[in-house]
C-alpha cells in the first residue's frame, strides 16, 4: 500500500509568488498572551505556538507592547481618512511645533551671532578668515 491512497490526498507543490503577510487582531493577540500566561506545564507553551502557528517572537513583541500600555497597538485602527477634527488637531499641533522651532532657531542664531562679535573682539580664528590671532 503506498503513502497516499487517492491523488486527492497528494499536496499540491505550487509555491504562492508572494505570500500574504498575516495580520493578528489586538482581541486575538490578548487572548494568545492570557492563555500563554497561564501555562505551567513544560512544553505547554510550545504547543500553543504549534498551535496557533506562531514564533516566540509574536509572543515577546506581543508582551512588550501590553507592559508598554500600547494597547492601541493591539486593537484593531480604523483605517481610510483622517476625520476633519482629526485633520485641524493635527494642523494645530503642526503650527505649534513649527512656531516653537522658528523661535529656537532665532535664539540659535543670536547666540551664533554673539560668540561672532566675542570671537572677534578678542582676536580669536574665525572659520571664515582663518588667520588666527591678530598682531
Amino acid at each position: 500500500m503506498t503513502f497516499h491512497d487517492s491523488p486527492t490526498d497528494i499536496p499540491d507543490p505550487e509555491v504562492v509568488p508572494k505570500a500574504k503577510r498575516r495580520k493578528f487582531s489586538g482581541k486575538y493577540k490578548l487572548r494568545v498572551l492570557d492563555e500563554a500566561d497561564n501555562c505551567a506545564e513544560p512544553g505547554q507553551i510550545g504547543a500553543l505556538l504549534r498551535r496557533e502557528g506562531l514564533y516566540s517572537s509574536h509572543l515577546s513583541t506581543w508582551r512588550r507592547q501590553r507592559e508598554q500600555g500600547l494597547l492601541e497597538a493591539l486593537s484593531s485602527k480604523k483605517r481610510g481618512r483622517k476625520g476633519k477634527d482629526e485633520l485641524d488637531r493635527e494642523l494645530s499641533r503642526l503650527r505649534r511645533e513649527n512656531e516653537r522651532l522658528q523661535a529656537r532657531l532665532e535664539q540659535a542664531e543670536t547666540i551664533i551671532d554673539v560668540q561672532k562679535k566675542l570671537s572677534r573682539l578678542l582676536g580669536l580664528a574665525t572659520e571664515e578668515n582663518g588667520t588666527g590671532r591678530r598682531a
